[in-house]
Parts: C-alpha cells; sequence; structure tokens
C-alpha cells in the first residue's frame, strides 16, 4: 500500500476517530502492527488553532512515520490554509473528512454533510491539493442516504482532483453507524478509479479482514471502533493475512502491560486531571467483557487520582490472571 512517497509495511489503518485517535492511541496501534494511523480530526477553524485542545491533536512528537493529519471544515480556502498549517507543523500526509456523520459537524456543513454538494467538494479538494506538496487524502461515506448514494461520482471528483488515496466506510451519513456496513458500493468505486482505495465499516476480525479485502479488491483496509481496548488486533489480522493462520489470544500478563503503559502514556499526554478522565473510556473497553469487569469499570469511574486507577487496575489484573492465563471473554449478564 502506497500514499504519495509513502509505502505502508501493510494493508492496515487506523480509522480517524474524534477523542481516541490521540497520538498514545496511534502510537500504540502502530506498535501493534498497524501500518499507519490517521489523526483524530483537527478543525480547519484558525481560530481554533491555538487552543490547547488543538495544539495537542496536533502532537506528533515522536510518532512513527508516516503522519496523518485529518482535518475539517466546508471552507475551501480555509481548509486550504488548515492544510498548509498542518503540513508545516509535521503532517506527512493530510487527509480530508467527508465521512463524519456527527451531528454537531455536519450542522455546519462539514464531514458527511459535504457529499450533498459535489461541486463545493470538487472546490474543497482543488484547494487543498494546491495547497500542499504532501499527499492529500479523503475519507466519505457511501453518500448522504440510500436514495443519494454518490461514493462514485465523489470518487471521479476526487481522483481528477489529485487525491491519492480514498476511504470509504461502508454507511451512508444518515446510517450513521447503525445497520449493517455495505461494501458493494467500495467495490464499483475500486473498479473504476486508479487511486488506491480503502475499505472501512464493520471490519471486526482477520476472516471479516480477508473477506472484504478480497470482495472489494481494495487496497488497503481501515479499522476503528473495532481497535478501541483491543489494539492488537492490527497484528492478529496481520497475521492471518500474512500466513492464513490465527494468532493464540494474548495472555493476562501482556494486555495487563499494554493497559498499563497506555494509562501512563495518557497520564504524561494529558496531565493528571483529563488523564484520569479519558483513561476511564479506555479501561472499559479493555475489559468490557471479562470476568468481574462490571463491576470494576463502575468503581474505576469513581476513583480521582491517576495512582488510584493504577492501583484497581492491577489489582482486576492480578485476579484475572490467577483464573486464567489467557483472556476468555464471557457474557456481561454474567457479572
Amino acid at each position: 500500500m502506497q500514499i504519495g512517497s509513502h509505502v505502508l509495511k501493510n494493508k492496515l489503518i487506523v480509522a480517524p476517530m474524534a477523542g481516541v485517535t490521540d497520538r498514545p492511541f496511534r502510537q500504540l496501534c502502530k506498535t501493534m502492527g498497524a501500518g499507519m494511523a490517521v489523526s483524530e480530526m483537527v478543525s480547519s477553524n484558525s481560530l481554533l488553532w491555538g487552543s490547547e485542545k488543538t495544539q495537542r491533536r496536533a502532537n506528533h512528537d515522536g510518532e512513527v512515520s508516516p503522519i496523518s493529519v485529518q482535518i475539517a471544515g466546508a471552507d475551501p480556502k480555509m481548509l486550504a490554509t488548515a492544510a498548509q498549517y498542518n503540513a508545516e507543523n509535521g503532517a506527512q500526509i493530510i487527509d480530508i473528512n467527508m465521512g463524519c456523520p456527527a451531528k454537531k459537524i455536519c450542522n455546519v456543513m462539514a464531514g458527511s454533510a459535504l457529499l450533498q454538494d459535489e461541486k463545493l467538494v470538487g472546490r474543497i479538494l482543488d484547494a487543498v491539493v494546491k495547497a500542499v506538496d504532501v499527499p492529500v487524502t479523503l475519507k466519505i461515506r457511501t453518500g448522504w442516504d440510500k436514495q443519494h448514494k454518490n461514493a462514485l461520482s465523489v470518487a471521479h471528483i476526487a481522483e481528477h482532483a489529485g487525491i491519492q488515496a480514498l476511504a470509504i466506510h461502508g454507511r451512508t451519513r444518515a446510517c450513521g453507524y447503525t445497520g449493517i456496513a455495505e461494501y458493494d458500493t467500495i467495490a464499483a468505486v475500486k473498479a473504476s478509479v486508479k487511486i488506491p482505495v480503502i475499505a472501512n465499516g464493520d471490519i471486526t476480525t482477520p476472516e471479516k479482514a480477508k473477506q472484504i479485502l478480497a470482495y472489494t479488491q481494495a487496497d488497503a483496509i481501515m479499522i476503528g471502533r473495532a481497535a478501541q481496548g483491543r489494539p492488537w488486533i492490527f497484528r492478529e489480522i496481520d497475521h492471518y493475512l500474512t500466513t492464513g493462520e490465527h494468532l493464540e489470544a494474548p495472555e493476562v500478563s501482556e494486555i495487563h502491560r499494554v493497559l498499563i503503559n497506555h494509562l501512563y502514556d495518557l497520564y504524561e499526554f494529558y496531565g493528571e486531571y483529563s488523564g484520569v478522565r479519558i483513561a476511564r473510556k479506555h479501561i472499559s473497553w479493555y475489559t468490557k467483557g471479562l470476568a468481574g469487569s462490571a463491576s470494576f469499570r463502575h468503581a474505576m469511574n469513581l476513583l480521582q487520582t491517576s495512582d488510584q486507577q493504577i492501583s484497581e487496575t492491577n489489582h482486576f489484573f492480578t485476579k484475572l490472571a490467577e483464573q486464567n492465563q489467557r483472556l476468555s471473554y464471557i457474557d456481561e449478564g454474567s457479572d
């Protein structure tokens, strides 16, 4: 898989997720086998560039290349300026968000709302591509709703504008994250354009990854929610695609170590107060479905310090390790 001059080590990409794909998460997923990770979206509004939140989102210190930064907005000039700003501050790939279905994004005609205006799509893509010397990629959905699937048309606009890779989530904006992703549209786009196409949506297992790559003939796959609390999914998929064999489930001791290291990275990146609160959702994702985890997660949400979080996490995994040396997921209702 190649984007501009950047050759990825495999076909696996971490999807951009607001509030999730911060630098600690991107670095972890890359360590666990992802070939690339796209940042959570950065607003194109220049008034926000000086904010601590935006500065943190644009922080790539020590991150493994290639560094891909996603920008969001609806004004071509502002997006072009945002692309320049990020390229000057370390971005090696600029990704444009036309896939986010969130109401607060679509209500300002950004994200997947842009799919309703193909002329504006063209103006945005032309402006951003001309503004920077780094490769520009695009993330879209199959369309605005099931009656207006225009991914194929947008793909041709993107190719003509010089977009160097196109990621498609197999749902419309109206679908949000409900229902089942479809891949016929992705396959049709791949058959119609020459630029790399990345398939996204409901890819949760090594088998599903292989199936979608074969069905769509996509150049790569993008994984989002399935990696939350399960960053090792990338090495599992990579191993399966390479050998046709499954890796054994991670041992409790390894998951314990990965989570603790992730927590310390979050505390360092965000500081004590915000780090503790952001860590809660990650702890929940890592432990969901494990024996005794429901009561553990409830107690975790009441803790106020990093020392308390670390202590209780260590205690939970020590008990789990005594029961079974490999993670064994159970029904949440058995808690």
